[in-house]
């Protein structure tokens, strides 16, 4: 998880806020034409080296360069074949390998070579199994839908101080009271009694996740309910320490001057 400084300065409207929307903005652009849960590691990969980097220079290029770092670093912990020209079709700051190698170490480094992160995904089953439902159709409901909702949170700032695990419970709450209102509150009082969740805390992350929720749910039920008798289908899934060392100021200072070189020698070529 990012630490409480970073979350807290995110919250605040830090210069730090603007930076996350824009690279967040070209992970999830560049990473389009990959499954969702590759920008969703993407994303998590730098908020953690935001958090451990409050010294990051705001210049376009570099925001663009830490967003291709991060997906390469994702596509290769997920195991997925890709090339570097497959992140850099739309033109614009051109970066060779090596460049985006270095800036790939300075990540690692940063977030101590801790990549297999845990999130929300890895605890849809452990709490899925409080619900006492043996339809294989609607426990798979359950999942297309809170995933759909754990996807979405991770643009709001506000539950980024929630762990995985109650962001997970949270998202499952919400699919329960949608799908299966007549469950909820026995779903509720289950996850509640967890004695591996914070009662409080799950009752925060669910109040604010409600509202990412909902947002254009009640849209698209009302188009589908007004278009066709059967119930929309709306549960398929549409997408899925402080500062920085010296030795790390002197890489990002090289690979900026490399870069620097690059674009010159490009436009002398132009």
């Amino acid at each position: 998880m990012p630490s409480k400084i970073y979350i807290q300065s995110l919250n605040s409207g830090d210069f730090r806020l603007s930076i996350r929307c824009e690279i967040v903005s070209w992970i999830v652009y560049l990473s389009r034409n990959f499954d969702s849960y590759l920008s969703y590691l993407a994303i998590n990969y730098m908020d953690r080296f935001l958090s451990a980097n409050s010294k990051l220079d705001n210049k376009a290029w570099i925001l663009k360069l830490v967003a291709i770092a991060c997906i390469s670093i994702a596509l290769k912990i997920r195991k997925t074949e890709f090339s570097v020209s497959d992140l850099m079709q739309d033109g614009g700051f051109i970066f060779d390998s090596v460049t985006i190698g270095r800036i790939e170490m300075l990540i690692l480094g940063a977030l101590d070579w801790r990549m297999r992160s845990a999130n929300p995904f890895c605890f849809i089953n452990y709490f899925i199994s409080f619900f006492k439902f043996n339809d294989k159709p609607s426990i798979q409901a359950l999942k297309n839908r809170a995933t759909e909702i754990i996807f979405k949170a991770q643009h709001d700032i506000k539950l980024l101080e929630f762990k995985p695990s109650v962001i997970s419970a949270s998202a499952l709450l919400c699919s329960v009271s949608e799908l299966f209102p007549i469950q909820f509150p026995s779903f509720r009082n289950a996850i509640c009694s967890c004695s591996y969740v914070n009662k409080e805390d799950l009752l925060q992350c669910y109040d604010l996740i409600q509202d990412v929720a909902m947002d254009g749910y009640d849209s698209v039920m009302a188009v589908a309910a007004s278009s066709s008798c059967t119930p929309a289908n709306v549960l398929d899934l549409h997408c899925f320490s402080s500062s920085i060392s010296g030795s790390q100021s002197n890489q990002m200072a090289e690979t900026e001057n490399n870069a620097g070189q690059n674009q010159k020698h490009m436009e002398s070529k132009d």
